[in-house]
């Protein structure tokens, strides 16, 4: 099984994870990873994130083909969500499963390292001091690095 939607509704985690985890084949590790907006310093009311419909699609899907087959998934997941969103709410979710527990995990870093550098969307942060686009961390960089 392998999933990625991106959307702008929100989803369940807990709904989510339940249903991946069914679906999860022969797999004797599953692991979920939930993003949510983080407001550091209480100033921020919302997050818009942008995509090119199609585009994105493409870009996160080929990622997690890779993913599955470097790592030998059973199942993979990527939710992703665009729009706007508030502070709190989850942003994206990522979820694999492997005969075992490392390959899972370090498929689930990996998917989270593309989605926070690679992926194809664009976020601006709406806050009490005005509109600013979020710009790349080099520790996000670093991060993707090391695959």
């Amino acid at each position: 099984m392998r999933t990625v939607r991106i959307q702008q509704s929100p989803f369940s985690y807990g709904d989510e994870s339940d249903a991946f985890a069914r679906q999860a084949g022969p797999a004797g590790a599953v692991v979920t990873f939930l993003g949510r907006v983080r407001d550091e310093g209480g100033r921020l009311s919302a997050m818009e994130i942008e995509h090119y419909p199609g585009m994105t699609e493409r870009a996160v899907t080929a990622i997690l083909d890779e993913a599955m087959a470097r790592w030998h998934l059973t199942a993979g997941l990527v939710i992703h969500r665009h729009g706007p969103i508030a502070p709190g709410e989850a942003i994206m979710m990522v979820a694999t499963a492997a005969l075992h527990r490392g390959e899972a995990f370090e498929a689930a870093e990996f998917l989270m390292d593309y989605l926070k550098s690679r992926a194809p969307f664009w976020k601006k942060e709406f806050g009490s001091d005005g509109a600013e686009w979020v710009a790349a961390q080099d520790a996000d960089e670093d991060a993707l690095r090391r695959w």
